[in-house]
């Protein structure tokens, strides 16, 4: 599989993109000066104890409180709260030398452990969304490039992407043998194969950004952001990027620069994928991401065969219906258009979840089938298309009524751009579907009635203004390229009365073709 990495960066403003076998997967948009991001350090203070959710709301300093539930306190929070104390009265401590508390109760009660008004350091595990501050966790966790390292923790785990029990056991023991007293450690993946001395200077510099960060608690009042998680693009290469990716590609100076430095500190290695764009082109247009953008973002989602998705988001989950489009016209097998359908809309719907970032539950309506092998099918296909996601989610078998239920967790605040344009006729009054969906939703027609229905002449007649558009540029012109393409004459007619996008096929009988 062939991965890219686009990043266009105008300051303050980054958009990143990540391109698999050139289609969109992840869209990220960051503005720089942005608080409570993911993996955000804060001293917050604890505003409200609610008992019946078994939770606590904490000051960090944004417009409405963080959430902070009893699971995501850690089996190590009195360990934490009686450092974090220390660290105010302006003790010397630190972590490798402190002596730990017995593990919290799973099944404790909120109240046994805050009051309010009660400072606590937090992390950002949720960023806000809608009418919902952060959410939050007192499980502290710091990143690096190969290990994450969990304070007050004695654990040793690795990342269970990497398949070799052979690598496993190698990892393991050089994690032991650097591991920090009071410091839990995790592999990361893109520590596959790399030496005890890569990960250990990885290690170090993490231990590093820790004891900075204690040193800043000591003189900061609740609430106060005490570290940032790096760039939203720097976490992605962080986290992401390795041999498997065939390019980044950059197109600001600047932040090609800090992509540069950050690589020759963490992987020297990559150093040969990293591209700096000056193309005439804008980067997002050249990769194809742009028009990606406008025809995978609406509410009604294409795929190519002629089925679509309707996405639609609801105060409480997310709802996906598929539908077969003008597929169903084929002389096939009810049940089987159904199964071929349905596997195709389960790849499209797993990148559509990563995409948009779709968090919660997920509700997606496909297609009835009859059969239970061919839902057994259509379960496993779409178990296997989400693997590729790295949110924490759960898919559930189909219920009798067609109906996939999906819970998955949102990271970033859900990706919602405005796909449609203005109707240049009303003026804003109306709109219509974009160009760009538009002519790729009309070649796939042409392309459905030359090799499904074997019309080799059609008739087509169009509105004026579609006229000029599909022959302008002739004899370069779209019409001319799609009977070279599909080996099919069209000849096309003008009808006046026709509204703005308005057309119909004919065959060479001049019947009208429904599709």
């Amino acid at each position: 599989m062939n991965k890219e990495l686009i990043i266009h960066a105008e300051p303050p403003r980054v958009e990143i993109a990540i391109l698999e076998d050139k289609e969109l997967v992840e869209l990220h948009n960051e503005v720089d000066e942005k608080d409570f991001k993911v993996g955000d350090f804060y001293v917050g203070k604890v505003r409200k104890i609610n008992i019946s959710l078994n939770g606590a709301f904490v000051d960090v300093g944004h417009l409405r409180d963080a959430f902070l539930h009893y699971t995501d306190l850690g089996p190590q929070i009195r360990t934490l709260k009686k450092f974090i104390q220390d660290i105010r009265n302006g003790k010397k401590v630190s972590v490798e030398t402190y002596t730990l508390e017995p593990d919290t109760d799973k099944h404790g009660k909120i109240t046994d452990i805050f009051d309010v008004n009660q400072e606590v350091l937090v992390q950002i595990v949720k960023e806000p969304w809608l009418n919902k501050g952060p959410t939050i966790t007192t499980e502290l966790s710091l990143p690096g490039r190969y290990v994450v390292l969990i304070p007050f923790s004695n654990k040793i785990s690795v990342s269970q992407k990497i398949l070799s029990p052979a690598e496993r056991n190698r990892l393991k023991k050089i994690a032991a043998s650097i591991q920090p007293p009071n410091f839990g450690v995790i592999i990361r993946t893109v520590a596959e194969n790399k030496s005890l001395d890569e990960i250990k200077t990885d290690l170090d510099e993490v231990v590093k950004k820790w004891r900075e960060l204690v040193e800043k608690i000591r003189h900061l009042k609740a609430p106060s952001k005490i570290l940032g998680e790096i760039d939203r693009s720097l976490a992605i290469v962080r986290d992401l990027v390795n041999s498997s990716f065939s390019g980044i590609y950059i197109d600001d100076p600047a932040y090609f620069k800090k992509i540069y430095d950050y690589l020759s500190n963490t992987s020297p290695d990559l150093l040969n994928i990293l591209k700096l764009y000056s193309g005439k082109q804008p980067i997002f247009q050249y990769f194809g991401v742009d028009k990606q953008i406008k025809t995978l973002l609406g509410k009604k989602v294409y795929i190519k065969s002629g089925a679509y998705l309707i996405i639609e988001r609801t105060e409480a989950l997310h709802v996906i219906d598929v539908n077969s489009g003008y597929k169903s016209d084929q002389k096939k097998n009810i049940e089987d258009i159904a199964i071929e359908t349905n596997l195709e809309a389960a790849k499209e719907i797993a990148r559509q979840l990563r995409l948009r970032d779709l968090g919660g539950i997920i509700v997606v309506d496909f297609i009835d089938m009859r059969k239970p092998e061919n839902k057994k099918l259509l379960y496993q296909t779409l178990k296997q298309e989400m693997q590729k996601d790295r949110a924490i989610h759960t898919v559930l078998p189909p219920t009798k009524f067609g109906l996939v239920q999906i819970t998955r967790q949102r990271m970033r605040p859900s990706t919602e751009i405005e796909v449609n344009e203005k109707c240049p006729v009303c003026d804003g009054t109306g709109v219509i579907t974009n160009q760009i969906a538009f002519t790729d939703i009309l070649e796939n027609k042409i392309q459905f009635l030359r090799f499904e229905q074997n019309e080799k002449i059609i008739r087509l007649k169009v509105s004026p203004m579609l006229y000029a558009f599909l022959l302008r540029k002739f004899p370069f012109s779209l019409l001319v390229k799609w009977m070279i393409k599909y080996l099919i004459f069209i000849k096309i007619k003008q009808d006046p009365t026709y509204h703005l996008l308005e057309y119909h096929f004919f065959d060479k009988n001049n019947n009208e073709i429904i599709i």
